[in-house]
């Protein structure tokens, strides 16, 4: 039907005969941009011609090399890495997150030390903690006897607190701070306590050498932690962070042990990555519940999917709103689950085919700390009678905490594409126009001259192949094929 139908078009119009063609050839040889063509072409001497056949040979494949070179160089997706140092009058001031050393209150723990292997069980999701088996048998004793217990309202309500006898100074750009200023969080800590935290308008500082200044009183007498766990210090553990971020303290807090004053110096780094294939964040990741995406919100955000999955419940440390666990789901389901997350790499991190890729833009506060024993015999004076404390007191209990910019600047490190489209035709097009004086109307002519050659091709075999067979064998349409056959040898 169809081809037969095209067989007849085609036949009405004849293809060009032999000498048509030549002449055809020969014009495209003359009129291309294709430098070096003609040459071959209209030159006389044999020896010239196959030494411009040589030439054209050699610059043809060189030219082939060359753009492969690059479409191979592209197809690598490689990148390059700038950095770039902004200055600028005023900068954004970080979030920072405070948290004590010694987690609970004396009178809450002294006959209850479960709490501690309690608590560790149930930051075991922020932080990797193995438990002895010699807990067991005291931690299912507790859990058996204290089904309704909560170990997020006794943390709450027994844990570290922020008020004006544990902050007794608080100055930030010379202008005085208050407890209410800082947001509570739960951390792997217990009470953690976030200054300029996510709901407040951010806070610039526009002189370096000047930022947050804090006083803590730790109040060792009133607050404890279990040294047989491993937490042997006493002081403020801090750690800095954007605004939007939650603080992570795993291998990232600083540490301010009492009786010492710390100066720490703070620079904002922006990072900026591409996305795959030439880097490895994926820009369509949202987050749920933070603001901006990165890579620890994501890991905890996919732990609690599993957990809310598999337990039917969600941890109060993880972010959702879910039901939250009691202590026998975190004990008998969280406690495993976390284990079998980590083990079948269910929450992994850092490539683009992770479930937590890298952010493709997030910023980092790279520290400088310094550290001083906290006043001179002096101080200690002022502060023993300011606070009718011993002197022994002072040096025990206090902490002096400085965070401030090392100057008004911010660090860019951007990657980028080492080659775009845009440079890649630039490559190509250069190649051809230095070794082939080529260019995109060169192609142009090329797709048309081997068009056109092609369809003088599929007309001459349409016209020598055999005639279409029929598969219907009625005496009717016989007879339309002798006619039809009879119309081609009259033409």
């Amino acid at each position: 039907g169809i081809l037969e139908k095209i067989r007849l078009c085609l036949i009405k119009k004849l293809p060009p005969d032999l000498e048509d063609r030549r002449k055809y050839h020969e014009e495209f040889a003359s009129s291309t941009s294709f430098h070096g063509v003609h040459n071959i072409v209209h030159t006389q001497s044999k020896a010239r011609r196959a030494l411009w056949l040589l030439i054209v040979a050699g610059c043809l494949a060189v030219v082939i090399w060359q753009i492969c070179s690059r479409f191979i160089y592209y197809f690598s997706w490689p990148t390059t890495t700038t950095v770039v140092v902004q200055y600028v009058e005023d900068v954004k001031f970080p979030a920072v997150t405070f948290c004590s050393l010694n987690r609970f209150q004396v009178h809450a723990v002294s006959n209850l030390k479960v709490i501690f292997l309690i608590w560790n069980i149930v930051s075991a999701i922020l932080q990797k903690f193995t438990m002895e088996d010699k807990y067991f048998q005291e931690l299912n004793d507790f859990l058996t006897g204290n089904q309704n217990f909560s170990i997020k309202d006794f943390t709450r309500k027994n844990g570290f607190y922020l008020n004006s006898s544990t902050l007794l100074e608080c100055d930030f750009f010379g202008k005085p701070c208050y407890p209410q200023d800082f947001e509570h969080v739960f951390t792997e800590y217990g009470n953690c306590f976030t200054f300029n935290h996510n709901d407040l308008s951010a806070r610039r500082v526009s002189l370096s050498g000047r930022g947050l200044h804090l006083l803590f009183d730790v109040q060792q007498d009133k607050f404890t932690d279990e040294p047989t766990l491993g937490y042997t210090d006493a002081g403020i553990t801090f750690v800095i962070h954007s605004p939007q971020e939650r603080p992570r303290f795993d291998g990232l807090g600083l540490l301010t042990p009492v009786g010492t004053h710390t100066q720490v110096a703070i620079r904002q780094l922006k990072s900026i990555i591409q996305e795959y294939p030439w880097g490895e964040c994926k820009p369509d990741i949202k987050l749920q519940y933070y603001k901006i995406y990165s890579t620890n919100g994501c890991l905890l955000e996919c732990k609690a999917r599993y957990i809310q999955d598999w337990c039917g419940c969600l941890p109060f440390i993880l972010p959702g709103n879910g039901t939250e666990c009691d202590l026998l789901k975190f004990y008998k389901c969280v406690y495993p689950a976390v284990y079998d997350i980590e083990i079948k790499g269910l929450c992994t991190v850092g490539t683009h085919n992770s479930t937590c890729p890298a952010p493709c833009e997030e910023t980092e506060y790279p520290t400088t700390v310094t550290y001083s024993n906290f006043g001179g015999e002096k101080a200690i004076k002022y502060f023993s009678t300011k606070l009718k404390k011993s002197p022994e007191y002072i040096r025990q209990n206090l902490v002096r905490i400085e965070i401030k910019y090392h100057d008004l600047s911010y660090k860019i490190t951007q990657q980028q594409k080492a080659l775009t489209i845009s440079e890649l035709l630039a490559d190509v097009g250069g190649q051809l126009g230095l070794f082939c004086g080529a260019s995109m109307i060169t192609i142009i002519e090329l797709l048309e001259y081997i068009l056109t050659n092609f369809c003088w091709m599929c007309i001459f075999l349409l016209l020598k192949a055999p005639e279409m067979p029929q598969w219907n064998n009625s005496s009717q349409n016989q007879a339309t094929h002798k006619e039809k056959k009879r119309e081609i040898q009259e033409c």
